[in-house]
């Protein structure tokens, strides 16, 4: 009943914390607009400029809600990752999924030069359906060969190697390609959650939340193979099936919030962490509806921090994910380290 009280706790804390945030990612930027006229907008009062509304409806409200689903995506992702593999450091990069998707926004933007330049209309569009193409075939390898690897380790390893190979191929047309386009595609490497906007938000929250929502379906299985693939297939489980289901699941998150927001990095392996230490459980029936929570409160307030120069302009999304992720990721290993030795 203590542990019941004390999560109950946790989630207000960090639903509250979320709301916060949130309302702080539309009320902060560039452009200085006073808190009540923020109000006076969504309820439809009057305000000192009419460009204030077309900031907050069209901007901001729709960058705030990218980031809370593509903190989500990405948590949820890394935390099925790290319970197939039981390995605390695999986020949703450790299959090659977003190397693939850099693979795809390559082909677009550093091939993409002279003539061929004018043959394609190279757009946020055609980056997006590039991204996912190429994420997409990393995960049809995967598929494949799943069935045929007996052992998540050597999967494991074999992701690792697609993700190695696809970063040459794409380290190579780098090498070849202009100035201009390769400012392109170091701008969508950086990531950023304003890609999406309304135009997009249909497409890209759906197909989230049709993941998240087989994630927490996947909760069971889940939490039979931290007890091991002897331990679940006694149990009745299928290891092939849902090793499949998860590969799936968290392939397709990692690879939508990849084509639409960039190669964001660490969210995926620092928040199942902290849930972990927070509820003090390995119990996905409260870890992943927490991971989904506090991914999206995490998102919201690397958002935040992006935009701390004010008028000067964004931070990129990744350099704040990776100043507040590399410190937990350190963390994990001299925690795990310190119990070895213990």
């Amino acid at each position: 009943m203590k542990t019941q009280y004390r999560n109950i706790l946790l989630f207000t804390g960090i639903f509250l914390a979320g709301i916060l945030l949130f309302f702080l990612n539309v009320l902060l930027g560039s452009v200085s607009i006073p808190a009540g006229d923020v109000f006076n907008i969504f309820f439809g009062g009057d305000v000192e400029k009419a460009s204030w509304a077309t900031i907050i409806i069209d901007s901001r409200l729709p960058m705030a809600l990218t980031a809370v689903l593509a903190g989500s995506a990405l948590s949820v992702s890394g935390l099925l990752m790290q319970t197939l593999f039981r390995n605390p450091l695999a986020g949703p990069s450790v299959l090659g999924v977003s190397s693939g998707a850099s693979l795809g926004v390559a082909m677009v933007t550093l091939l993409a030069g002279g003539v061929l330049s004018e043959m394609l209309l190279i757009n946020n569009v055609s980056i997006i359906i590039a991204a996912f193409a190429g994420a997409g075939g990393v995960i049809f390898v995967l598929l494949f060969l799943a069935p045929r690897v007996g052992n998540n380790i050597v999967l494991l390893i074999i992701g690792l190697m697609i993700g190695y190979a696809v970063s040459s191929i794409v380290n190579v047309l780098q090498f070849f390609s202009s100035d201009h386009d390769l400012q392109a595609y170091i701008l969508w490497g950086l990531g950023s959650f304003s890609k999406v906007g309304w135009q997009n938000m249909v497409y890209f929250s759906g197909i989230v939340i049709a993941g998240l929502v087989a994630a927490i379906l996947l909760m069971k299985p889940l939490n039979m193979i931290l007890l091991g693939d002897n331990y679940a297939f006694n149990l009745g489980l299928n290891m092939r099936k849902a090793r499949l289901l998860v590969i799936s699941v968290a392939g397709i998150l990692a690879a939508i919030v990849t084509a639409f927001c960039g190669p964001i990095a660490f969210i995926g392996i620092a928040v199942p962490h902290i849930v972990r230490n927070l509820f003090k459980s390995n119990n996905h029936r409260v870890i992943c509806p927490a991971v989904i929570l506090c991914g999206g409160v995490f998102a919201l307030l690397v958002s935040l921090l992006s935009r701390l120069p004010g008028s000067m302009g964004a931070l990129p999304v990744n350099a704040i994910s990776s100043l507040i992720g590399a410190p937990i990721v350190v963390w994990v290993i001299f925690r795990n380290r310190n119990r070895e030795v213990a």
